[in-house]
């Protein structure tokens, strides 16, 4: 049985990414804050959000990627129109912050461990580095020869890889510019994911496979096959273990990358999130306790899953364009998705009650 978030409420800032475009570049911007609509029954609330749902507004391009923070404060997201947006989780869910400096639209975010610091991937060849506190951008790196689709980390170190349509990822110390190492694989890398002990990376890729690299030696030790189009998008359990993909072929996966794990791989395959034919760089997640999967799709919706029996719990609507990513709070049951319609949305969830 589905069941769906409750209705949704509107909170935006009055600033759109217009306006904010007329202040200085790569500075913070002021908090200005936002109108909430809607009366909550504050018995029935799940989290510490102003209302069941709250929606993010001021992009001025298709939203292709958000992420919480690890503190679950604070909120990043980016896309078409090359910026990235800073907004607070809680309160009207104000945006603080513009970052500006990538000439093409932006894939990718990535939070470092600390929150101090935020990863950006760009179809400009380059992978930005930025000071969440300043707005600076205090390191560009190059060395890609095409677009740069996703970006990674692992949980230990402050090395951080990249993946490209030029069919290499390269790893990337943000205390030197050029990259420490790099991996040439056989096809664009559409994305990424790092074993929390840096050891392992998975590449995702146009060629449908998902390669299991061995950082220290810089070799393949192993490849994930059962995808029939692009992947598009990885995620690592929180407690390691198990890989979530999804494809271009409509289905999320669930594997298995334990050491010594069977050889069939795959131990699941989701379906009911359709890819569509915009072919995004659609991108999924876990959520904090590692129960369900989730991730977007073409029919404008949230699709989740209870990845243990492979069960449909929900189909979380609301948007008016495709869902480009999503990712699940930290510490809370807040569900977030970023989509095609320029918006965000952030709301509670209770999957348990179905």
């Amino acid at each position: 049985m589905v069941s769906p978030l409750p209705k949704r409420s509107r909170s935006s800032s009055e600033d759109s990414a217009e306006a904010l475009e007329a202040k200085k570049p790569r500075a913070l911007v002021p908090h200005v804050a936002g109108t909430l609509v809607a009366a909550v029954d504050p018995q029935r609330r799940r989290s510490g959000l102003q209302a069941p749902t709250m929606q993010l507004t001021g992009a001025t391009g298709e939203v292709l990627t958000g992420q919480f923070d690890p503190s679950g404060q604070f909120v990043a997201s980016a896309g078409f129109d090359r910026h990235v947006l800073l907004w607070r989780t809680y309160g009207d869910c104000p945006n603080y912050g513009l970052l500006q400096g990538h000439r093409g639209p932006v894939l990718q975010v990535l939070w470092t461990a600390d929150s101090a610091h935020l990863y950006s991937a760009s179809t400009d060849r380059t992978l930005a580095l930025w000071d969440t506190a300043s707005g600076e951008r205090v390191r560009r790196l190059r060395g890609h020869g095409a677009i740069v689709n996703c970006v990674a980390r692992p949980g230990v170190t402050t090395t951080v890889a990249s993946g490209s349509d030029d069919g290499t990822v390269r790893l990337w110390d943000p205390r030197e510019r050029p990259a420490v190492a790099i991996l040439a694989g056989r096809a664009p890398v559409t994305a990424l994911a790092y074993a929390p002990d840096g050891d392992q990376l998975y590449a995702g890729g146009l060629d449908n496979l998902i390669r299991v690299w061995d950082v220290r030696q810089r070799t393949v030790r192993s490849t994930l096959a059962g995808h029939t189009d692009t992947v598009t998008g990885l995620a690592l359990h929180p407690e390691g273990g198990l890989l979530l993909s999804y494809a271009m072929d409509s289905t999320a996966r669930v594997w298995d990358v334990r050491p010594f794990a069977p050889a069939e791989r795959c131990q699941r395959t989701l379906e009911g999130a359709p890819a569509g034919f915009e072919r995004n760089l659609v991108k999924p997640a876990w959520s904090a306790d590692g129960e369900f999967a989730a991730t977007g799709g073409a029919d404008r919706t949230v699709t989740v899953w209870d990845h243990r029996s492979g069960q449909l719990v929900a189909k979380l609507a609301g948007h008016k364009g495709n869902v480009n990513q999503v990712d699940f709070h930290p510490r809370e049951p807040i569900l977030l998705s970023a989509s095609t319609d320029r918006t965000l949305l952030l709301g509670e969830y209770d999957f348990g009650a179905r």
